[in-house]
């Protein structure tokens, strides 16, 4: 056996050994606080539009707005990072868009529909941008690569937990309490998460490298032809969960079930939290495109028994499929985003990834909505986003994989 097909000489580094350096379980418990509203606020906010006397499709327009501001404002807020720190970004839109969530409710008598929409727009511009920042801290967290690379997994991994704990979370006080009991812990859990992270060290002295802010305008464009293509891709990946999230909803007025509008997310996520573990601590051979590809082929897979309209215990166990496959997907995505963007502009590239991801909930949680009275074209839509982004993939095909590119999931620049 060739020398190259060998285990790595150092061995392995765990989880445990990660979670063990310094601020790293701070940083991570933190910002899966911070970003809890990104679970449970879009969930509340329809449950909130349905009991206010809103149509359904209308809570749906409501949050997928949320998600799409949010997503739509991330290339700006990292901008606004590069330039001023994580802190000076961090607080204030924490503290503006919890105030937003809390104030949600008491548009009914002052405003109705406008009013609440445009809360709802400005509390999506102003979700902290928790998720990008984490990533930027990495490397002056973790220096060593191999425990940086055991970091995104568990990061990436562990964001499964956001659609777990928040759906649930927000069904459950719905339940006992009312929706806007929600949105209030919604909004206090964002800003505890986030004041966590804002005020730690590391996020408290962090700035851009050197390099990056010294070559920032030698590639004034980021997109190529790959990066687009990838991009675009996974705004069908987004459009699957978003469309799933209302789905949900839908199920649990179908088979007036409430707490299935938080049990099916909190499934799916289940399956990824679980897949992206068992992803993180596994040796991957082969180029990371190849990986990228099979698990979206995977992803769309899962999704299309929910076409023979799956009652509530069989559609629980079948959402934890695609769910497996998400965080493999997104990992291998961040993986291929590195590779393919300019050294010095990686972090604005993550911060399109994101938007990418976000922009397709969005439109999936729109369109879930308008056809929440159809229950096969609501069961159809994840399957469709996924095809979508599985077709895309196979047109990039070698683009994704740039000449000289190492073929394990290792490489860091």
């Amino acid at each position: 056996m060739s020398l190259t097909a060998s285990p790595a000489p150092a061995p392995r580094p765990t989880y445990g050994a990660v979670l063990g350096s310094p601020y790293v379980a701070r940083l991570l418990g933190g910002t899966l606080t911070g970003r809890l509203p990104n679970g449970m606020a879009p969930v509340a906010i329809v449950l909130w539009a349905t009991t206010s006397g809103h149509s359904i499709a209308f809570g749906g327009l409501l949050s997928a707005l949320y998600g799409l501001s949010s997503a739509l404002a991330q290339p700006v807020k990292g901008r606004l990072m590069d330039r001023h720190g994580q802190t000076a970004v961090h607080l204030p839109a924490a503290v503006v868009n919890s105030a937003l969530l809390i104030a949600l409710p008491l548009t009914g008598p002052y405003g109705g529909a406008t009013l609440a929409t445009v809360i709802v727009v400005a509390g999506g511009l102003t979700t902290p941008p928790l998720e990008a920042g984490l990533r930027a801290l990495w490397p002056s967290v973790l220096p060593d690569p191999r425990l940086r690379h055991a970091a995104l997994a568990l990061d990436t991994g562990t964001q499964g937990l956001l659609y777990i704990v928040g759906p649930l979370l927000v069904a459950a006080l719905s339940a006992a309490y009312d929706p806007a009991v929600a949105l209030a812990v919604t909004a206090v859990l964002g800003i505890a998460g986030t004041a966590t992270v804002a005020l730690c060290p590391p996020s408290r002295r962090w700035r851009p490298t050197p390099s990056t802010h010294a070559h920032a305008h030698e590639s004034p464009r980021l997109a190529s032809t790959a990066l687009v293509l990838l991009f675009a891709s996974l705004t069908g990946v987004g459009f699957a969960i978003g469309a799933m999230n209302v789905w949900s909803v839908s199920m649990a007025e179908q088979h007036r079930q409430e707490m299935l509008s938080g049990i099916l997310p909190a499934a799916f996520s289940t399956g990824s939290f679980l897949g992206g573990l068992l992803y993180g601590r596994r040796h991957w051979t082969g180029t990371n495109t190849h990986r990228l590809i099979i698990a979206t082929g995977a992803f769309l897979a899962g999704w299309l028994p929910l076409l023979f309209l799956a009652g509530p215990y069989a559609a629980t166990i079948v959402v934890a499929v695609p769910g497996a496959f998400l965080t493999v997907v997104v990992a291998c995505a961040y993986v291929t985003t590195d590779t393919l963007a300019p050294a010095a502009r990686t972090s604005e590239a993550y911060a399109w990834l994101i938007l990418s991801i976000g922009a397709g909930q969005g439109a999936g949680t729109a369109l879930a909505g308008r056809l929440a009275e159809q229950p096969l074209a609501g069961a159809a839509l994840p399957a469709a986003g996924a095809a979508f982004a599985l077709a895309l993939l196979l047109a990039a095909g070698r683009r994704l994989t740039p000449p000289n590119t190492p073929p394990l999931s290792h490489h860091h620049r």
